[in-house]
């Protein structure tokens, strides 16, 4: 296995761009603030922030949109020796598209603890779990890169956000 971005600096930079996706998604009417980058042998090959809202598609998360992209841009359905940034830790479904796609290695910002529960499943999945519980040995993940930055972006622990916003409750 042959990871070609795992400097702290390099983490950094991808993430830098994720922050700034999720500033865009944070602006645009039915969006919401995630971002994610997906690199490969240090080159962004896919992008984007939360979509579902303008898609009108609960599965058009950060994520989902930069791995669709990202194989789309490639001209395949894997992403072997890729690496996903995203602002906020990958929820159960975009930790499996994750495992489907080959990513090699997830580097997230925010993690559960940060953020407010409507953001995950209540079901408490962790990204490890779910990666553990797939058999992925060749799978790596880093959590809590630029982890302030990127728990700006979405409601803490103990506030109360609208009713309306909370789609996983």
């Amino acid at each position: 296995m042959t990871t070609a971005v795992t400097t702290r600096t390099d983490d950094e930079r991808f993430m830098r761009r994720a922050l700034a996706l999720a500033e865009i998604g944070r602006t645009v009417p039915g969006a919401s603030p995630i971002g994610c980058v997906i690199v490969l042998h240090g080159a962004v090959v896919g992008e984007g922030h939360n979509e579902v809202g303008i898609r009108h598609d609960p599965s058009a998360h950060a994520e989902i949109v930069a791995i669709r992209r990202a194989c789309e841009s490639l001209g395949r359905d894997d992403l072997r020796g890729a690496t996903l940034y995203s602002t906020l830790q990958p929820c159960g479904m975009c930790s499996m598209a994750s495992i489907w796609t080959s990513i090699e290695r997830i580097v997230y910002g925010a993690r559960r603890k940060d953020v407010h529960g409507m953001y995950f499943e209540d079901r408490h999945l962790d990204v490890l779990d779910i990666i553990d519980d797939a058999f992925r040995t060749d799978m790596s993940v880093t959590a809590g890169v630029l982890e302030g930055e990127c728990a700006a972006f979405c409601y803490r622990p103990d506030d109360d956000p609208p009713l309306a916003e909370q789609a996983n409750r």
